[in-house]
């Protein structure tokens, strides 16, 4: 139960006193007077040494700090009153014992101010109040013991009051005087304990934190130091002996010298060096320096590969590891007798402008164009390396950082010279048309030096700062889609287009490459396992549909891992893999003609297109929406046209154009003239594939005259071509892809434009034989020899 009782009062500045504490308060008039009047016996003037017992006085002790006036404070007795050793001022030893909250001012004997106060009584002890107690014990014992205060640790050891235990934490030093302040004003036991642990945590966080920063720091320094004295030893060392310090300026002065450098490369490097030697080794510039020299004197500056001269082993090297591709062949072929001729008479052939090649491989994946570059190093005779380009969108990465940034390299190009060992290497820029841009800069730009063959004898990287030549560097790069290079970049560039593979090449390639190496990796051998040639012809017709090879190698590899399941449980038993037999080791075939199903009705025909994968058929469909409308308020009974599929811009002109020829032309193709009222829809399945481009005007005439007509197209003919609003059959582009898409689907009779005849010669005599190939010029003709005619539509219906 709370009493109140009447004391004098002694504010104390910057100190919070708790219960449970003993400490000294120094005597100024004011803490005299209310040591005076709470001990009457002692006279003010009486200062000698005086030993009091506890319930000799009462005093309270209340902090004053700067924030506010204080409403709590201890009831402390007074033990001693004297001078400290070694201290000419009085001092009042006092210790805490209850807390108390201040009331009212009032009398009192003396001249010391006395106030009422209230003494506040701890909460009961709980089980809570004991297990808080015993885990803020452990947080104050951990900080205690990283400080070693053995002594303290024992005494907090023998306290079992948690009250107790709590007011200790007026001697800590990681506490605040506010903080402190708090605890004084906290009489439940409980919420002081939970304010302890919260802030004692904190503090041992802290503490912890700090120590591994300075013990971090400590060591870097130790360590610093360390190498520093070895390396001192080390110079004396070497000054006994007479070396020179390996990295110092005088020896990279000899290298710069003795390395055969062109003229202006040394002069500019001996610049560097004597930077180097004006400067202090301590200064970030001299790692600059350091780094730029080493990269300079690493270039193979007059280091070049003797080509080739043997033009029939070249093209036999080339022949050996790749199926067809005769265009590119016979570039590098003619570009070996070029040189050969420039050598034997005499003539420059490095250094001079445009003695290099530079050759772009466009074509849709997995037909050799990357593992071609190797081949032409190899019939060049020459050092390979690769440099991806796929996804790069910093101009930095070609032409390298200045050196003024921190951690700055040269570009890939020069990196690549680098690793080649040769200034006349094949560079194969790979996925030219990925390359993208960004705030950082655009690489493509940055790539227009590199590969003009009348400029790039005085490439300046900007790490180095230095020309560099490259005219005789053979640079190869590959595409998926040409429309996504540059025009600029592509117009510096010869580009050799790689269609496809026909179904014979792919059986061709099949046996003399995929098949071997297939069969290696599975650890078969040619006693062990055969898939014959059928097989092979069956799995390019019916399991894939791509241009290149790469799905073709992963269907022959899962054959191959079955088979070498059943020689591991039949060991001895040769497996002929058959057409029979691919059922069981791929499954049923994915593809089957579907051409005569998707025409079975008016309204759909089959057009050609090219994309990323190479050459494919695109079927267009036609449906009047609402045929029959009333003849009036339908704006005239004219046809309405709506398009599905995703499609760009330059095809839903075409659908226009397309459109508005069979209205104008609708008498000539038979249309009824009640069938051209209401909507028109138009479809380019798979949607979620993006169409656009100027090649697919036939189809949709054809399509739109179908569904007019009620007469359904020829399920073997397919057709490419443009067409104007007169009727023009224009020509396209990617002919050699279209035709062997068409041979690939099952088609007999393939429509092209008359002013694409010429590209016919690209295309492989295999793909011709198979296909009747039409040139037209007017589209009315296609459309009357694509649809069936009318006495056979008029039976079908």
């Amino acid at each position: 139960m709370s009493e109140n009782i009447s004391v004098p009062v002694l504010f104390v500045p910057d100190l919070v006193v708790l219960p449970g504490m003993v400490v000294p308060v120094p005597l100024d008039d004011a803490a005299q007077a209310a040591v005076d009047a709470a001990r009457p016996s002692t006279s003010l003037g009486d200062r000698g040494n005086t030993s009091l017992g506890e319930s000799d006085g009462k005093i309270l002790i209340a902090p004053r700090l700067d924030d506010r006036y204080p409403t709590h404070g201890v009831i402390a007795s007074i033990v001693q009153v004297g001078r400290m050793q070694g201290q000419e001022q009085y001092v009042a030893v006092v210790r805490g014992e209850q807390r108390a909250h201040i009331g009212a001012g009032t009398t009192g004997p003396g001249a010391a101010l006395w106030v009422q106060v209230e003494v506040v009584d701890d909460t009961p002890i709980t089980d809570t109040t004991r297990e808080l107690a015993a885990e803020y014990r452990k947080v104050v014992l951990a900080m205690l013991q990283r400080r070693e205060a053995w002594q303290v640790i024992d005494a907090v050891n023998r306290l079992t009051d948690p009250a107790a235990l709590a007011d200790t934490s007026g001697y800590t030093s990681w506490l605040t005087n506010a903080q402190k302040r708090q605890l004084l004003e906290t009489g439940d036991v409980d919420e002081r304990l939970r304010l302890l642990i919260d802030w004692t945590g904190e503090h041992l966080a802290e503490t912890e934190v700090s120590e591994k920063i300075a013990s971090d720091v400590r060591e870097g320094m130790e360590k610093t130091q360390k190498e520093f004295l070895l390396r001192q030893q080390l110079n004396a060392i070497r000054k006994e002996l007479g070396e020179d310090e390996p990295d110092g300026a005088d020896d990279y002065r000899g290298r710069v010298e003795a390395a055969d450098l062109p003229e202006k490369v040394r002069e500019a490097a001996l610049r560097e060096v004597g930077k180097l030697e004006r400067g202090t080794d301590q200064s970030p510039e001299a790692g600059w320096i350091r780094t730029w020299l080493d990269t300079v004197l690493d270039l193979p500056w007059d280091v070049t590969t003797d080509d080739s001269t043997d033009l029939a082993g070249a093209r036999e090297i080339l022949d050996a590891d790749h199926h067809g591709l005769d265009d590119v062949k016979d570039r590098i072929v003619e570009y070996l007798a070029v040189r050969t001729r420039r050598a034997e008479r005499g003539m420059s052939v490095v250094g001079g402008r445009g003695s290099g090649a530079v050759m772009v491989l466009a074509g849709p994946p997995g037909v050799g164009k990357t593992s071609l570059g190797e081949s032409v190093a190899r019939a060049l005779g020459r050092k390979f390396v690769r440099v991806a380009l796929g996804g790069v969108r910093d101009e930095a990465e070609i032409r390298g950082h200045r050196r003024t940034y921190v951690g700055a390299l040269p570009g890939r190009i020069v990196r690549a010279i680098g690793e080649a060992g040769s200034m006349n290497p094949v560079v194969l820029l790979d996925e030219i048309d990925k390359v993208g841009s960004d705030y950082r800069g655009d690489p493509a730009a940055a790539l227009l030096e590199v590969l003009d063959p009348a400029q790039n004898h005085t490439f300046r990287d900007h790490y180095l700062d230095l020309d560099l030549d490259l005219s005789d560097v053979v640079f190869l790069a590959t595409a998926n889609v040409v429309e996504n290079i540059p025009s600029a970049l592509l117009d510096r560039m010869e580009l050799v287009s790689i269609d496809g593979y026909t179904e014979d090449d792919k059986v061709a390639i099949a046996r003399d490459y995929l098949v071997p190496r297939q069969m290696d990796r599975a650890a078969l051998t040619a006693a062990e396992a055969t898939i014959t040639d059928a097989a092979l012809r069956e799995i390019a017709a019916k399991y894939t549909r791509e241009p290149g090879v790469r799905q073709f190698e992963r269907l022959l590899a899962k054959a191959l891992r079955k088979v070498a399941v059943r020689e591991t449980e039949k060991p001895g038993e040769e497996i002929v893999v058959d057409v029979d037999d691919l059922v069981d080791y791929l499954g049923r075939p994915r593809f089957t003609p579907e051409t005569a199903e998707r025409t079975e009705v008016p309204g759909v025909a089959t057009g050609l297109a090219v994309t990323g994968m190479g050459g494919d058929v695109l079927f267009i469909e036609a449906l009047s929406v609402f045929g029959q409308r009333g003849d009036e308020g339908d704006g005239g009974g004219a046809l309405t046209l709506k398009l599905t599929g995703q499609l760009g811009d330059v095809m839903k002109e075409s659908a226009q154009i397309a459109l508005s020829y069979v209205q104008a032309h609708a008498a000539d193709f038979g249309i009824d003239p009640a069938a051209l009222r209401g909507e028109v829809h138009i479809h380019f399945p798979a949607g979620a594939v993006p169409k656009d481009g100027p090649s697919a005007g036939v189809t949709m005439v054809t399509a739109l005259v179908s569904m007019l007509t009620g007469r359904r197209v020829r399920s073997d003919v397919g057709m490419t071509g443009e067409v104007t609003l007169n009727g023009r059959v224009l020509p396209i582009g990617g002919v050699k892809q279209k035709l062997m898409a068409a041979q690939r689907n099952g088609l007999k009779t393939v429509f092209v434009p008359q002013r694409n005849e010429p590209d016919l010669d690209e295309v492989p005599a295999e793909v011709l034989d198979a296909l009747d190939v039409k040139p037209m010029l007017d589209v009315a003709e296609i459309v009357a020899l694509a649809l069936e005619p009318a006495s056979e539509a008029a039976a079908a219906a």
